[in-house]
């Protein structure tokens, strides 16, 4: 589900923590200070003493510790994965940059020029935090293709049988959705003087909605609405920043409303049911395990990898 029904995650009140963001991955290592020297080299390729020190902001907002030793330690593994993800070819696009990146500071509340105001204020600046959510997004596809190439992901039909076995045998039951998306759209360029008065009109919008069938002729009566069919999707596979929203909502009914990069949006439940079928269950499970997966840290796959890279690679402490 790409555009603007994606997931991110939220701003703290000191910063920018778990930032989302996106960028394409680039073949050399975030650009430095013109006064900053070699720090480490990694398979050739230069860590400077700026990139480190972009590294500890970085960190400082996000509120770890570790200092300079931490940082240098972060962006190695980051180089690792970098140069993995090019030779795989699996870095994310310059869409989806540039989309993440205006979601992120939509969502905040800020333009993507105040954001980086921001950034650079803290010692960070825009382009580093663009390269460190590049390789984070970036990298699970590579971990995707090295462990899971055979099924693109998907759970084996014995795994989905043992897991069922472990259920009692019984199929999980969880709630399908199918969605519209209802995009009342905002210019950035009109984005300052418009958007209160789109939201109203959105806000209002609702207690008309005409249901599924009828949304596009209803968007036509208005301006500059657009309607998006999402399809059939599971609880578990709606973005967390929807997923309440649409929890609230009645069979039948509209969410309510978010401001996005593309303007005011809202959701409409065209159809809702339980249902415990193969792929119900595949995505019950599969939920379950990215849950573990959040509980317990890093994926052991991607750290399993990333100590291959390592044993490998060449790493010149300067």
């Amino acid at each position: 589900m790409g555009g603007t029904f994606s997931m991110k995650r939220a701003l703290t009140a000191a910063l920018v923590a778990g930032l989302l963001a996106g960028s394409v991955v680039s073949t050399t290592a975030p650009a430095a200070y013109a006064a900053s020297s070699v720090a480490v080299i990694v398979n050739n390729v230069p860590i400077t003493s700026g990139d480190v020190a972009k590294r500890v902001a970085f960190m400082r907002l996000q509120r770890q510790g570790g200092g300079a030793a931490e940082a240098r330690k972060q962006l190695i593994d980051e180089a690792l994965k970098r140069e993995e993800i090019l030779r795989l070819r699996v870095s994310v696009s310059s869409a989806d940059v540039d989309a993440a990146v205006g979601r992120f500071a939509a969502s905040n509340k800020m333009t993507v020029q105040q954001l980086g105001g921001v950034l650079d204020k803290a010692g960070v600046t825009l382009d580093h935090f663009k390269q460190y959510v590049a390789v984070a997004m970036s990298w699970p596809r590579a971990v995707n293709l090295r462990y899971r190439a055979g099924n693109n992901g998907r759970l084996s039909n014995e795994e989905l049988v043992r897991r069922m076995q472990e259920n009692g045998g019984q199929k999980p039951v969880t709630t399908e959705y199918f969605l519209q998306q209802v995009i009342f759209v905002v210019p950035a360029s009109k984005r300052n003087a418009i958007l209160g008065k789109r939201q109203a009109e959105a806000n209002a919008s609702r207690a008309n909605f005409p249901g599924c069938e009828q949304a596009k002729v209803y968007a036509a009566t208005m301006r500059d609405v657009s309607i998006r069919n999402l399809g059939r999707m599971m609880i578990q596979e709606i973005p967390e920043d929807w997923k309440g929203l649409v929890e609230k909502a009645g069979d039948g009914k509209t969410t309510g409303t978010r401001v996005t990069e593309k303007g005011v949006e809202y959701l409409a439940i065209c159809k809702k049911r339980q249902v415990n079928d193969d792929l119900a269950a595949e995505v019950v499970f599969r939920a379950e395990d990215l849950g573990k997966k959040k509980e317990g840290g890093e994926d052991p796959n991607s750290v399993k990898y990333l100590d291959e890279l390592r044993s490998k690679a060449q790493i010149l402490n300067k």
